[in-house]
């Protein structure tokens, strides 16, 4: 998985190309509203830190930048000119970006401020674990067994994943409690936010969700480099102390993304306002929908301010 991603030719990591855009759909680009989502979640981040002069902006797993830049536009221009942005990659950086934005391996060392990492987690390659023993994976998805799983990555299954003593192929999230631990820590004071497809120990499914996807579909998860090769977060064991786990529902929700459709008057007062309302209410509903975008996992980890500024989503 290390390999087909972020290896010479690796998915992530080849130049050129549409990008991930181009293979997958995220709510980064399902809708510029999930940007603004963000752009006041850091905003409410900024008020609990008292407005410091300068405030970070980390977006791991950046992508070619879209949210990171999306964010910057919609702040307003007091806000903005404080924000230190940084884009968090391996691919190399995309042409026409925002001269701001700042084009980084991995995270700075100390983040005051917001850290979003949307859908990256579940591209922190994992090891696969059937009957006890690791899959091997052949360079054309062929699959057998290997040797028997060592102790921490046992542990690790039977603490978060106890159904694999029975069902027994289960997915070994322990890489990416590990990612987020030491992503999470270079956040001095503010929130680290992880939005992804996402499982809890309660609902893990049988027989995992690793998948691939290429060109805007789902195909089989061959570790060649030609396509994305995911599968979903165990979001519950990332957890740190303090942490909240809700849905991407409830966060844009309280967020005020809203997909209710606008009121009907508008339409003879100002048509051409109804139609831009009656279109933002339908991006709105798709990033929210109960089986679809909405039922993403956030965890919002924080930092010497409040879990959720300004009270919890309900």
């Amino acid at each position: 998985m290390e390999a087909a991603l972020y290896g010479p030719g690796g998915f992530y990591v080849r130049p050129g190309g549409p990008g991930p855009a181009g293979h997958f759909r995220t709510s980064v680009h399902a809708s510029g509203l999930y940007a603004g989502a963000v752009a006041r979640l850091l905003r409410r981040v900024d008020a609990e830190l008292g407005h410091p002069r300068e405030l970070d902006l980390v977006d791991m797993g950046a992508g070619r930048g879209e949210l990171v830049a999306g964010v910057l536009a919609a702040l307003p221009a007091e806000v903005a000119e404080r924000v230190r942005p940084y884009a968090v990659e391996r691919a190399e950086r995309p042409a026409g970006l925002d001269p701001r934005i700042r084009w980084v391996p991995g995270p700075p060392e100390r983040t005051t401020g917001l850290l979003f990492a949307n859908e990256w987690l579940d591209n922190v390659p994992l090891e696969i674990a059937e009957d006890g023993r690791y899959v091997l994976v052949a360079p054309d998805g062929t699959e057998s067994p290997g040797g028997p799983l060592d102790p921490a990555d046992r542990a690790w299954l039977e603490c978060w994943w106890p159904d694999a003593r029975t069902t027994g192929r289960a997915e070994i999230g322990r890489a990416r409690d590990e990612a987020w631990a030491a992503t999470a820590a270079t956040v001095e004071r503010g929130l680290a936010v992880a939005v992804d497809y996402a499982h809890t120990r309660d609902t893990r499914p049988p027989f995992g969700t690793l998948t691939g996807f290429r060109a805007g579909r789902e195909v089989p998860p061959v570790p060649d480099g030609s396509c994305d090769v995911t599968a979903h977060v165990a979001l519950d064991s990332c957890a740190g102390p303090g942490a909240v786990l809700l849905t991407q529902r409830a966060a844009l929700t309280a967020l005020g993304v809203s997909g209710a459709r606008p009121p009907l008057a508008l339409a003879s007062t100002d048509p051409a306002g109804y139609v831009r309302a009656l279109a933002s209410a339908g991006e709105a509903a798709e990033l929210t929908a109960r089986e679809g975008l909405g039922a993403f996992g956030w965890l919002v980890q924080p930092v010497g301010v409040p879990p959720w500024p300004d009270g919890p989503p309900v």
